[in-house]
């Protein structure tokens, strides 16, 4: 399974990309494929942290199950999903120059349902595309957040 990933230069310091990325509950607000968070638990941030998110790309509707697996504060968070598509993804920090560089990765497998890895691999420029959107929409947060 090859990874999707993305790439962004923010220009923004990472604290400030950090505060908006940490914010799980607040995904939903610039990632266009999700429709709400929903803990699962009182906990919010950190390892174990367990979310249910509502996801549609075009006509396809899932519900994504998230469990983070690494938070590394201020550089790093990494999720498995399970669920009907399943996988891993992970956030990544750098500081570059006066801004952040962050790295988007998605290591995902879908059910025969939607294609396999046919419906993987026709999905990728699709949601590289919506991944994309996403990624501007977080620099825009970023760019007038507070950290």
């Amino acid at each position: 399974m090859r990874p999707i990933q993305l790439v962004i230069v923010i220009p923004a310091p990472p604290d400030r990309v950090w505060a908006v990325l940490a914010d799980l509950g607040s995904h939903h607000e610039w990632m266009a494929d999700a429709g709400e968070i929903r803990f699962d638990g009182p906990q919010r941030t950190g390892v174990g942290t367990r979310m249910r998110v509502p996801t549609r790309v075009g006509p396809f509707r899932t519900t994504d199950l998230m469990t983070v697996v690494e938070w590394d504060e201020g550089t790093a968070i990494s999720v498995d999903h399970v669920g009907a598509v399943s996988g891993s993804g992970r956030f990544h920090l750098e500081q570059q120059g006066e801004g952040t560089r962050l790295t988007w990765s998605e290591w995902l497998r879908f059910p025969w349902w939607m294609g396999g890895k046919a419906g993987a691999w026709l999905a990728t420029p699709i949601l590289k595309r919506i991944w994309r959107d996403n990624l501007a929409r977080l620099a825009a947060r970023a760019a007038v957040s507070d950290p």
